[in-house]
């Protein structure tokens, strides 16, 4: 293992340009490696491990990419299965078969999950967090993601991705910048219009569509039927759902209509209260709001014109109750000028 200056100088690469850090990057492996791609999947991470492969082919033995979450968007299974992505859940497999593992896409300090693997390869666009120990370093927190990093290194190498591939990444770019509306660099950029023309963005369009199934559309009658409006904020409980990626939905679809300020939605997933918090932006912060009301109660934050909060039902000290809608606008407008 790399010894902490070195591995300083590593993830401080601004002055190193492409090419220097591919030929660091494939100096790691060798013809018999069997490689590990780690992720906690996402389109982004996805695509980035999609492109190490990429990069490795006919370098190593063999690659496998792992994850140890679930994928459960819509939105991703579509990807996955229509790109025909080989993925493996980690806690299926032997981390002793593998030579050489990386982990892209996120830190060790992410999950407890990395902590325990000794990773000889991380590239990431998070924030720094903590001095992650491995033999290459890459990490580059002012790009919008870490896709963009990927097509840059097979710039590099002269390597021309495949339509699968371009897809892919061109599909994370735009997730991660939000279409280049969050943090983004002249580099998004650059690698979004360098794959423009190779992507399937028909392909690309039917992944952003497809994050419903015909099961949830019952969800939005509830939401719709308790609805409650007031001083330009709406506020519904749909009560338990199967997964709270609904709320999610519903909050996004609320958003659109005129004149609203503030949007709250609130269901019931595994013994939790999930609330999700939609408004503009300006002169609003929906995290703010979100720790206001229930930091002391679970989990909360999120960004300006969007947050998430969970909380345990057991600290709502609910008794023989249920959550409502008009209790969800109580403990609300508490917070709300």
């Amino acid at each position: 293992m790399a010894s902490k200056n070195k591995n300083k100088c590593c993830y401080a690469q601004s002055g190193k340009s492409a090419k220097e850090r591919l030929e660091r990057f494939w100096s790691l492996f060798e013809k018999e490696d069997e490689v590990l791609v780690c992720i906690n999947a996402d389109p982004d991470a996805i695509a980035c491990a999609m492109g190490i492969k990429r990069l490795l082919r006919y370098r190593v033995k063999s690659l496998t990419i792992a994850h140890p979450n679930e994928i459960r968007r819509l939105n991703n299974v579509a990807m996955v299965e229509r790109l025909k992505i080989p993925l493996e859940r980690l806690g299926n497999i032997k981390l002793g078969d593998f030579s050489k593992k990386v982990l892209v896409d996120s830190q060790p300090s992410h999950l407890p999950v990395f902590e325990r693997i000794t990773f000889d390869a991380i590239i990431d666009h998070h924030p720094l967090k903590g001095e992650p120990q491995a033999p290459f370093v890459d990490i580059r927190p002012q790009y919008g993601a870490c896709s963009t990093m990927l097509v840059e290194y097979l710039r590099a190498g002269n390597l021309k991705p495949s339509v699968a591939l371009a897809t892919a990444l061109f599909y994370a770019i735009k997730v991660d910048t939000q279409d280049f509306s969050k943090q983004s660099v002249l580099a998004d950029g650059i690698s979004f219009r360098y794959l423009f023309n190779v992507a399937n963005r028909n392909l690309v369009k039917k992944f952003e569509l497809t994050d419903l199934r015909r099961s949830e559309l019952k969800n939005f009658n509830v939401a719709l039927n308790e609805l409650t409006y007031s001083k330009g904020r709406f506020y519904t409980h749909i009560g338990k759902v199967r997964n709270p990626d609904i709320l999610v939905n519903i909050a996004d679809f609320l958003n659109h209509v005129d004149k609203i300020d503030w949007v709250l939605v609130s269901g019931i997933h595994k013994g939790k209260l999930v609330v999700i918090f939609r408004c503009d932006g300006y002169r609003k912060n929906a995290g703010k709001l979100a720790e206001q009301i229930f930091a002391e109660l679970g989990s909360a934050g999120g960004h300006k014109e969007a947050a998430r909060a969970e909380v345990p039902l057991e600290n709502l000290s609910l008794g023989d109750k249920e959550f409502t809608t008009n209790a969800l606008k109580r403990m609300a407008t508490r917070h709300m000028k």
